[in-house]
């Protein structure tokens, strides 16, 4: 084992992991620290900030050993989105939880806001006012701390996502990645910066937020974090989403990804020179990256993928593997069709007030084919995303998935199906961390953009089987009871019909 390395550190809801990655793009070494989840109440979801900043650490120390710290020549970061603390500038002590990006406290401040001004943020944002989004848990942590924003306006106060966190706990200046702030819904995407209008909408002092940079920059180097070596640059971060499709190779437009964890992100590159009014408003607008030029993504969250999965075997009171067997014991769910809106619906939906069901139910339903409708309800979701892009008049060529869930077999081979797109899945599981990893790399010298793109990945392709009758017959039942947990008519609706064009994008 030689170096040079590039150590990627990924922080997740659920663990932080660090990668010791060589300059062949081989992992040589890995550490993982696992992290809880508080939910206080109903709908709360938070974590604690020291905890995270502790686990990062752990994650180090047991990746890096004494004898590779030396060969560490870059540092990259990969770090769960729109999550949002408060901390003090001085010494750096959080003041708050860091509220979850699941978290649904602020739904109540998002629908007194009027559907004019929610217009004027999805035009500026990309995205649609909703809790998953940074400002208004900002501003609901800011109205606790500091109600009348004196310590913040003085800039006393430092208001940040995970990733300002930890770059500022590194010795680093208050600065957040430019895709991390973007997700923030305080920032114009054709500007790249802070919208003064947003900014007094929620009520946040510029003098607390981080100034944006770029995804390669100078971000801090470290010291006094054994066994790293002092002085050792981190000179990437990505948010964790965007990591992926930049370790996918997703550099140009037409080539998709679908990180599936607890919930989902679908996201690849459109060209920049597309109307922002061209994409279909059930998808979000965001920045991927920035390395030279700004690198803008479409975009549909899904709230509930992996964690339907556990909710059912917990429910069952079997294992998640269980649960898979189960699922690929039958042919099919004889009808049966879940929707996990546990916290409403995400992308292309965004109905906080969609209630989850399960329908089709019968005297003779069994519980593998109600474990394979969890499993269909995760394909279902992404292809409604799909759907969406298709309707915006840009390009699916290929399905690219990484993540937990995706070791299913029955599930990849159900997204192939209903996508009617081949789906591929790399042989690399940590795809955010080997993201981060590629992109410090590229800011330390050892790759360039060409050398990444030229990258062997090899992986397992999943070609569709199912015709297309059968397909558009199971698209039309799922959209009946997605309509049904939103309380709405069970009539399939005319942009729906547009989306299915021989069941290809």
């Amino acid at each position: 084992m030689s170096g040079p390395f590039v150590l990627a550190i990924d922080q997740g809801t659920g663990s932080t992991k660090a990668l010791l990655v060589d300059r062949d793009s081989k992992v040589v070494a890995r550490g993982q620290h696992p992290l809880g989840l508080s939910t206080p109440q109903p709908g709360w979801v938070e974590q604690d900030a020291e905890e995270i900043w502790q686990s990062v650490l752990a994650a180090i120390r047991e990746a890096v050993s004494p004898e590779t710290a030396g060969d560490i020549i870059a540092i990259g970061f990969s770090t769960q989105r729109e999550s949002c603390l408060l901390w003090d500038r001085s010494s750096g002590k959080p003041l708050s939880p860091l509220l979850s990006w699941q978290d649904q406290r602020t739904l109540s401040l998002c629908e007194a806001v009027p559907e004019a001004t929610q217009a004027m943020i999805r035009a500026k944002t990309g995205l649609p006012l909703d809790p998953m989004f940074s400002a208004v848990k900002a501003q609901w942590l800011l109205d606790r701390v500091d109600p009348d924003r004196s310590r913040s306006k003085a800039g006393e106060i430092c208001v940040g996502t995970i990733d300002s966190y930890l770059i500022f706990r590194l010795g680093g200046e208050h600065v957040v990645e430019i895709g991390n702030s973007s997700r923030m819904q305080l920032v114009d995407l054709e500007k790249g910066d802070y919208d003064a209008d947003l900014l007094a909408l929620f009520n946040i002092p510029r003098a607390s937020l981080p100034r944006i940079v770029p995804s390669r920059y100078d971000f801090a180097k470290v010291s006094g974090i054994a066994p790293l070596v002092d002085g050792t640059p981190v000179t990437a971060v990505l948010a964790d989403s965007h990591a992926a499709l930049f370790a996918h190779g997703a550099f140009q437009p037409g080539k998709v990804k679908a990180t599936q964890g607890t919930g989902s992100s679908v996201m690849g590159l459109y060209d920049s020179a597309i109307p922002a009014d061209q994409i279909d408003l059930g998808v979000c607008r965001t920045i991927a990256w920035q390395v030279d030029d700004i690198a803008y993504a479409f975009e549909g969250n899904i709230r509930s993928v992996g964690s339907t999965l556990v909710w059912l075997a917990e429910f069952l009171g079997i294992s998640t593997a269980e649960l898979a067997t189960l699922a690929a014991s039958v042919s099919d769910s004889n009808g049966v069709t879940i929707v996990p809106a546990f916290g409403g619906l995400g992308a292309p939906y965004w109905d906080a007030n969609a209630v989850g069901i399960i329908g089709g139910v019968a005297l003779g339903t069994s519980r593998a084919q109600v474990a394979r409708a969890a499993v269909g309800s995760i394909a279902h979701q992404i292809v409604d995303v799909l759907d969406r892009v298709l309707l915006s008049g840009l390009r699916v060529d290929q399905l690219y998935v990484d993540g937990g869930p995706t070791k299913n077999e029955l599930l990849m081979q159900l997204e192939t199906d209903l996508a009617g797109v081949p789906v591929v899945r790399p042989q690399t599981a940590e795809l955010s961390a080997m993201g981060a990893a590629h992109l410090a790399g590229l800011g330390a010298g050892i790759w360039t953009l060409d050398d990444l793109a030229a990258l062997p990945r090899e992986g397992n392709v999943f070609e569709p089987r199912m015709d297309d009758l059968a397909r558009q017959r199971q698209r039309q039942e799922w959209r009946r009871m997605v309509a049904r947990s939103r309380g709405l008519s069970v009539h399939e609706r005319p942009e729906n019909r547009k989306a299915e064009r021989s069941g290809t994008y």
